[in-house]
């Protein structure tokens, strides 16, 4: 395998954000969870929508930040982030796509988790889709505050930000952040700690093994433990080169000079969860694989999703069998369809509060991709299709209807919006109304989600314009 690194150290300067709407003050502890950007113990929700279009400029993107309540996500407490917000680095442009890639962490360590938005067509410095990140700051009153994560390798890395992860990568304490771009370097690792203003502390950029496409990079990130719980490990996506087909590795360790030669190999897909599904200690990887065995030959009829458990301190370890599940499956609602598109989207959380994490599952292609999701329990034993649950814009209690082309379950996430420590399931169907997009929110009970007093709300509740196709929910809470 070919390997590149090369490292540098950053600055970047403070530039304030000036917000408009913001969540009521609360008390920050520390340290905050991902997306808990006023410490208030919830959940908040983030929706990219990168389509959107932004003072007359097609798909210069938004992101809509919608603080969690008792109730979920209450779309009164919210604040809309574009390239325009009033003290945000940049401007918005045409075909920016702000808000293509979300991420979250306490990166100041301050109590208040902080907001990572990629905007992977970002022109800089004459360099067509150069890409920036930039980070939003968390405070007791919501977000305030933010300065771009510049890409230092223009020549070698363009689309910097069309994926992101956060976390203590490299075990030294400290978070950090992973960035996927396209191009010879297609990673890129941002040491950690990091501050409102001042230098950074370093990064380092790999080219990964000649399987990668350049043309793609690495398309998708998810961070989360695997090998421990102290410990951050990352799944990187990508296509292999000379075709499309997904092609997806564990990233042991970047402070290791030479990590791109130690990936692990995972079945191959384009999205990705980690939690610990049977409560040993020890985090699983759910890999989505969405599309067709003639498109991709790791694909299943309908599409599929797999789950590689982790059973020690080392890697992902192949003495424990994966799970392959697919609609056809035994218990799973449903049936394997051409088209389905199941494993559009993973996410892991704990639903009931039982502990162990359960798995809501996309399928933003079923009934001619009107879309559903699938929600499957955790055990000790591993994932069990017993109690299985599915829910599309039909299900009794869940807001409007189902509707060829929505795509509901393109993206899902399971986290505690309401502060009762039980994951709530958000879902988008960036198709809703001819591409306008929608987000719902079933909040969790201890016999899993109900639609019961679910809610739901498109860009135009939360200021996103619907001018074109703004594609409100193409990124959520990752």
């Amino acid at each position: 395998m070919r390997t590149r690194i090369t490292a540098v150290v950053l600055a970047a300067a403070l530039t304030p954000l000036a917000l408009t709407l913001s969540a009521p003050a609360a008390h920050a502890a520390t340290p905050a969870a991902p997306y808990d950007f006023n410490g208030d113990g919830r959940t908040d929700l983030a929706i990219g929508a990168p389509g959107a279009t932004v003072a007359g400029q097609a798909r210069a993107g938004a992101v809509s930040v919608v603080y969690g309540s008792t109730s979920g996500p209450k779309s009164s407490t919210r604040t809309l982030l574009t390239q325009n917000t009033a003290g945000m680095p940049d401007a918005a442009e045409a075909d920016d796509a702000f808000g293509s890639a979300l991420a979250s962490a306490d990166l100041n360590t301050d109590g208040y988790a902080d907001l990572l938005i990629g905007t992977p067509g970002e022109d800089t410095g004459g360099d067509t889709n150069d890409g920036t990140v930039v980070m939003v700051w968390g405070s007791a009153t919501g977000l305030s505050g933010a300065r771009t994560l510049v890409n230092d390798y223009r020549t070698e890395a363009d689309r910097f930000g069309q994926a992101l992860a956060a976390g203590d990568l490299d075990r030294d304490g400290d978070l950090d952040v992973a960035v996927g771009s396209n191009g010879p370097l297609g990673l890129v690792f941002v040491n950690g700690p990091f501050a409102k203003s001042g230098g950074y502390h370093g990064s380092s950029a790999s080219g990964f093994p000649d399987s990668y496409s350049t043309s793609y990079g690495v398309t998708s990130l998810a961070a989360g433990p695997v090998t421990a719980p102290w410990h951050t490990s990352l799944v990187a996506h990508g296509r292999r080169t000379g075709t499309d087909d997904a092609i997806t590795h564990w990233v042991p360790d970047p402070s290791i000079g030479n990590y791109a030669d130690w990936l692990g190999d995972l079945p191959a897909g384009y999205v990705s969860a980690i939690g610990d599904i049977d409560k040993d200690g020890y985090g699983d990887i759910a890999v989505g694989n969405e599309r067709e065995p003639s498109a991709d030959p790791a694909a299943a009829l309908g599409g599929k999703v797999t789950v590689v458990y982790g059973t020690g301190p080392d890697d992902p370890r192949p003495d424990r069998a994966p799970l392959v599940l697919t609609q056809d499956t035994a218990g799973v609602p449903g049936a394997s369809e051409q088209g389905d598109r199941f494993g559009s989207g993973v996410s892991l959380g704990d639903v009931d509060g039982d502990g162990f994490a359960d798995l809501a599952i996309g399928a933003a292609g079923e009934n001619s991709a009107a879309g559903a999701v699938t929600v499957l329990f955790g055990s000790a034993s591993g994932l069990t299709a017993q109690g299985a649950t599915s829910y599309t814009q039909n299900t009794a209690g869940v807001p409007g209807g189902s509707e060829k082309g929505d795509r509901f379950g393109a993206r899902v996430t399971l986290t505690d919006h309401t502060g009762d420590r039980r994951a709530d399931l958000s879902v988008s169907a960036p198709g809703e109304n001819a591409g306008d997009g929608a987000v719902w929110s079933l909040r969790s009970t201890a016999t899993g989600p109900t639609a019961t007093g679910s809610v739901s709300f498109g860009p135009g509740t939360t200021g996103v314009s619907t001018a074109g196709t703004p594609g409100y929910g193409t990124a959520l809470n990752s």
